[in-house]
């Protein structure tokens, strides 16, 4: 399988980039951090990390899907990044698998892509999205494209793409106790 790109640009949201890397390597899938403007990327909350790739190393030809995690000013700066715009525009040509989260879904509406396909998004991104179905599920299909609503939404998320690539979700949700998370009536602090 192609590599997954999970495109990190300065301020990027944390807790959803890193989670998506993580579930997509536990379920034994070929993720690769990829750095938008260097290789050295510092998060939103001030986490700093190296980055495999930057954008100008990876190929739509050579890439399985990319995912765009949300965050500020992360997204705006992938708004701004022409490399991520004609990539992302290159793979769904291709019919290959594109995935945005939280305000990321504004990048795939820059690039065009969103038209006549259903979406979600972090609540109120809708309105500065000009393309497209909003939906207020969780995690949304259609076709090559999958998106989610935030942070809170990122391990369905993140497992929808292992299920999306052919991975077993299954395995990797039990490793990580996720059913055992939450039981029904309990106060969550």
């Amino acid at each position: 399988m192609n590599p997954i790109a999970v495109l990190f640009a300065p301020g990027f949201e944390e807790a959803e980039a890193l989670t998506i890397v993580d579930i997509l390597r536990r379920a034994g899938l070929p993720a690769e951090t990829v750095g938008v403007s260097s290789t050295e990327v510092t998060g939103g909350h001030g986490i700093t990390l190296k980055t495999d790739k930057t954008i100008n190393e990876v190929s739509a030809d050579a890439l399985e899907m990319a995912v765009i995690p949300g965050g500020y000013p992360g997204v705006d700066r992938l708004l701004e990044s022409e490399e991520t715009l004609a990539l992302l525009r290159e793979m769904n040509a291709k019919g290959r698998w594109l995935a945005a989260l939280c305000a990321g879904p504004r990048v795939l509406d820059k690039a065009g892509i969103l038209e006549n396909k259903r979406y979600t998004a972090y609540p109120g991104q809708e309105d500065k999205i000009t393309t497209g179905t909003y939906c207020e599920d969780i995690v949304v299909q259609d076709g090559n494209i999958i998106t989610s609503r935030g942070p809170a939404t990122v391990y369905a998320f993140a497992y929808a793409l292992v299920e999306a690539l052919g991975g077993d979700s299954l395995a990797v949700k039990n490793r990580m106790v996720y059913f055992n998370a939450f039981k029904e009536g309990e106060a969550h602090a």
